[in-house]
């Protein structure tokens, strides 16, 4: 009997997932709470786009009142905001000896563990570019990293097992005993791409221009050093050398990373972070507080200042509120808060 599995949100993460994972034949049923996209999903399927592959899944899709069951493997692939909310209605469904595998941004396996328990939660870092356009349809941009982790460090025949499920998405997925690594390398990543939605400019656009290089440098050695005094070894991924960000490592290894990142950010589909389509397109609040904020919470526990960071949460929260512009203008605050702590 095939291991049936539930994808807790159909969105750019979790429906791309869903429909390979539906394609190589693995029991799947996703979870949506828009109503028309669950609908499309399971009757005409779900269209991926982009330049990685082009095809079309039907993928059994329902809303969340209409799960029902106990279910061994749950995947979580919602907004870091909306992780609590689905935790809460997930729950009952999970089973004793089943797992939540996060597959979303940021440290949320610390609130899915808080709530489930610890031995039921497993990591997921996810690199991949992938937007939600609309009601069946997403937008698969271009490959990257995808690795599977236990939260404890150690390997169990269920990670195994995972890992084998996610190279059926991407042959290149890792299996790792450092997940935290993982997640915190992408966090540094994930700052500088919250920092490229404070303009309309492209992510590509904005690694590329000199005036915004403190920025990235910045962002990306703070988020560091809160990882490094946790005790936690961050990884980074092909296209960014975590080393560069280390306490003490040289200005011209950052420079570096952020030249090869424009460069990177330049060969996708994707051209704008999800961030942007948040603030620009949806017109809906971001993931900030829950990916980003939270660092500066946990540096301040080991006492370690993050003031970059803290005027980055600053400006997306005047964004999200109309206190301030998607402009140059803004992100200018940012470099200057920069420069003053030089």
């Amino acid at each position: 009997m095939r291991t049936p599995i539930l994808i807790w949100g159909a969105g750019a993460i979790g429906g791309t997932l869903g429909a390979y994972w539906a394609r190589a034949g693995l029991n799947i049923t996703m979870v949506d709470i828009v109503a028309e996209h669950a609908e499309a999903c399971s009757r005409r399927g779900l269209a991926i786009t982009g330049p990685v592959e082009e095809f079309r899944q039907v993928v059994p899709t329902i809303t969340p009142d209409k799960v029902t069951g106990i279910w061994p493997i749950i995947v979580l692939a919602v907004k870091a905001p909306a992780t609590e909310a689905a935790l809460a209605a997930l729950k009952p469904h999970l089973a004793d000896d089943g797992y939540v595998l996060s597959a979303q941004n940021g440290l949320n396996e610390i609130a899915i563990a808080k709530t489930i328990g610890a031995e039921r939660t497993m990591g997921c870092f996810v690199n991949f570019g992938a937007d939600w356009m609309g009601p069946g349809d997403i937008l698969y941009g271009n490959r990257g990293a995808v690795v599977v982790g236990e939260i404890d460090g150690i390997t169990r025949d269920r990670t195994r097992q995972m890992h084998a499920w996610l190279s059926l998405f991407d042959e290149a997925s890792v299996l790792t005993d450092n997940i935290w690594g993982y997640l915190w390398g992408k966090l540094a990543y994930g700052a500088m791409l919250f920092a490229t939605a404070l303009t309309p400019d492209s992510m590509s656009a904005n690694f590329a221009d000199p005036r915004r290089t403190a920025v990235f440098e910045q962002l990306g050695r703070e988020v560091i050093a809160v990882a490094t005094a946790r005790g936690v070894t961050p990884v980074g991924f092909p296209e960014f050398n975590i080393a560069a960000f280390l306490p003490g490592a040289p200005a011209a290894g950052t420079k570096a990373v952020i030249a090869a990142l424009a460069d990177y950010t330049s060969k996708t589909a994707k051209t704008h972070s999800g961030i942007y389509r948040d603030l620009a397109i949806r017109k809906r609040k971001t993931e900030i507080d829950q990916q980003i904020g939270i660092i500066a919470e946990l540096g301040r526990e080991v006492g370690v200042a993050t003031p970059a960071i803290e005027t980055l949460v600053a400006l997306i929260h005047d964004i999200e509120n109309g206190r301030l512009p998607m402009a140059f203008e803004t992100f200018q605050v940012l470099i200057d808060a920069c420069q003053e702590g030089t």
